[in-house]
């Protein structure tokens, strides 16, 4: 396995709230991470461009120059499969898309949504299919470019509402040294502003909780900025840490 990161999400806003600290993190330390961007978020997470009497198409290009400028700010590549929201559905297209991207990049580490979200059901099912693909991508038989991938660890990155999804974090990453990348990323979200606060807010809280449970070998100060990731498969370890 090469040493990626493959983020699969519904829309642009997703991977720069909820994992922005990780790909700037990881893009830091040389690695390639691939953002793959299942729709622009056109309908469901546009209100303020709708209410300008924007065009649908308006609307997509808008997000996706806001997606795109943002991957370059976390240091990340970005595809978009253009497969409409609200809802976001299963399609042929969609299905082997994901499958050839995971088949291209070869991840060592997936992050994507939470298997639940009750507020926005795009996240849901971004989820199930990011894992459906991976599962077909590992698979000889599965027609796809490349070689199958192997079986690369899958975090889920925090919902907005957490608590109604479900989500027990077991895994608090460390983002202090990237956090100003991820507010440049997240000031470019115009089309969302009324989100900088709450994630800014957010990765303050967690932080300090990662720097409560750090320990002595980290020993992390009150003023980190965190996030917070729910592993999906058992870690392979022969030591416990």
């Amino acid at each position: 396995m090469t040493d990626s990161t493959l983020v699969l999400t519904a829309h642009p806003g997703d991977f720069v709230w909820r994992a922005g600290g990780a790909i700037a993190l990881a893009a830091s330390r040389g690695q390639r991470v691939v953002i793959g961007c299942m729709s622009f978020g056109e309908r469901g997470e546009s209100a303020s461009l709708w209410r300008k009497g924007y065009t649908l198409q308006q609307v997509k290009d808008h997000r996706r120059a806001e997606a795109e400028q943002a991957a370059k700010v976390l240091g990340a590549e970005i595809r978009f499969f253009d497969a409409d929201d609200y809802p976001l559905v299963e399609t042929p297209r969609l299905l082997q898309g994901l499958i050839d991207l995971y088949r291209e990049v070869q991840p060592s580490v997936v992050l994507t949504h939470a298997a639940a979200d009750p507020y926005n059901g795009d996240h849901a099912f971004a989820h199930a299919i990011a894992l459906k693909a991976r599962i077909l991508a590992q698979a000889p038989g599965v027609e796809g470019p490349g070689e199958v991938i192997g079986a690369p660890p899958v975090f889920s990155f925090e919902p907005h509402q957490p608590e109604q999804c479900g989500f027990l974090p077991n895994v608090l990453l460390d983002i202090t040294a990237v956090w100003e990348t991820k507010r440049e990323a997240m000031r470019i979200l115009a089309a969302q502003k009324h989100l900088h606060t709450y994630y800014t807010e957010l990765g303050s809280r967690r932080g300090l909780q990662a720097s409560r449970n750090s320990g002595p070998n980290l020993g992390l100060p009150n003023d980190t900025y965190a996030e917070a990731y729910m592993r999906l498969y058992p870690q392979v370890t022969r030591e416990l840490s």
